[in-house]
């Protein structure tokens, strides 16, 4: 569907209906998507679409993914929710999983990127109170376009002010440093430094994803590791988007050979079933019953489908496939952007969660490409105003990325 207004479908379908009862929080497009399989939707009106957004980085195993049917369906047959009072079989078999799969000692459960970075932001709060005896304002660094979620918390971590206007008086205790630059870290560490008043977390993105797809790089990440190790401050990764095999290994971290203290995931934990976690080492681990807690959080449902993402993961070897294709998609989006270079100026990113960078100079927006492309029957997603962000499911085939990148080519040439 590509008209500009949606009119009743053969489904039943309808725009204004829709736009009646919805809370108008989403610049939507134009395309009411019906039904799935593998890397293809198909909309209401049966038009297919090859998808290079994944739900934006969360339908790890693309649409109705046997090993996810087959996992959701026995479960929501035996239980779906119990709640935290009692012990969740599934939860704990999720915990260990993720332990022996990273560097963290214990997990937290919810059910958001916002709330694993909430949970986070409160670990750290407290971990300075009690362990580092910061009595009365501890602060957490953030980098400049990053993006941590909507919450009032998570919008006031997130360094970019478009997120926070209107939203004022925003949460104490952070301050903002421009991303992959340790001088700047050094000495806002150095600044904020006295009386009270002191830095007790680096909350921070190993490649920033709303922030126009930036890998971090690997000095700066080395020497970041250092100075919390030599001040006590804790790294904090937020892996929303590039956890769970997104970036071509397991976790974000391990492109950057080093370990973070915590960890937050969500997106494409469950493959698009809603879940968050905040994995933390046991150094601190300081929360005790009381502290922090989630109703739906860790339920049986969100668990054993978190479980089938990972174990199928494992078992179909998606790692190498996402490093494989990652590679094929970089080498043809550059081919694109050498062809156009007077559009194009880079093309960046890890595995499977890829940027295209659009000149400043160029009259083309990253939003002009998206609706074109849709048009063409491929979805992508903008990252900022210049940035086309691919982020397909992991289970991408190499036809596909030929598919979508021979359907790419055709829209900027349409476009220019």
């Amino acid at each position: 569907m590509t008209t500009a207004t949606l009119e009743t479908t053969k489904t039943g379908f309808s725009q204004d209906t829709f736009n009646q009862y919805v809370m108008n929080t989403y610049g939507r497009f134009p395309v009411a998507i019906e039904k799935g399989e593998g890397c293809k939707l198909w909309d209401t009106e049966d038009k297919e679409y090859l998808d290079f957004v994944a739900g934006i980085a969360t339908c790890t195993l693309g649409h109705a993914h046997p090993a996810l049917v087959e996992a959701v369906t026995k479960q929501i047959k035996k239980l779906h929710h119990i709640s935290n009072l009692y012990y969740i079989p599934e939860q704990g078999e999720l915990a260990k999983w993720i332990v022996d799969h990273s560097c963290a000692d214990k997990v937290f459960f919810c059910n958001s990127g916002a709330e694993a970075n909430e949970a986070a932001i409160k670990l750290v709060r407290k971990y300075a109170h009690t362990v580092l005896e910061f009595l009365e304002q501890p602060v957490i660094l953030t980098a400049k376009s990053s993006f941590h979620g909507r919450t009032l918390a998570t919008i006031t971590a997130t360094g970019q002010p478009k997120y926070q206007k209107n939203f004022e008086p925003l949460v104490p205790g952070f301050e903002y440093v421009p991303y992959n630059d340790i001088t700047a870290i050094e000495e806002a560490i150095t600044d904020i430094d006295e009386g009270d008043r002191r830095v007790a977390a680096i909350m921070i993105e190993p490649l920033q994803g709303e922030g126009g797809v930036r890998p971090g790089e690997l000095e700066y990440f080395l020497r970041l590791r250092k100075i919390c190790d030599d001040t006590g401050i804790l790294l904090v990764f937020d892996e929303v988007q590039t956890g769970v095999g997104r970036t071509g290994k397991m976790w974000g971290y391990e492109n950057l050979g080093i370990e973070p203290d915590i960890i937050t995931s969500a997106k494409g934990l469950a493959g698009g079933i809603p879940i968050g976690a905040m994995m933390c080492k046991a150094s601190c681990d300081v929360f005790e019953p009381g502290n922090h807690a989630s109703t739906f959080g860790g339920n049986p449902f969100a668990c054993a489908s978190a479980l089938a993402v990972l174990q199928t993961i494992e078992k179909d070897n998606l790692l190498q496939n996402v490093q494989a294709r990652g590679e094929q998609l970089r080498t043809r989006l550059r081919a694109i952007a050498q062809k156009y270079s007077d559009i194009f100026i880079d093309v960046r990113g890890w595995g499977l969660i890829n940027g295209m960078e659009i000149n400043n100079n160029a009259e083309l927006t990253s939003i002009e490409v998206v609706k074109k492309a849709m048009e063409n029957g491929l979805l992508l997603a903008p990252a900022g105003p210049k940035v086309i962000r691919f982020v397909p499911p992991l289970i991408v085939s190499a036809e596909e990325i030929d598919q979508g990148s021979d359907i790419l080519e055709k829209t900027v040439s349409q476009l220019i």
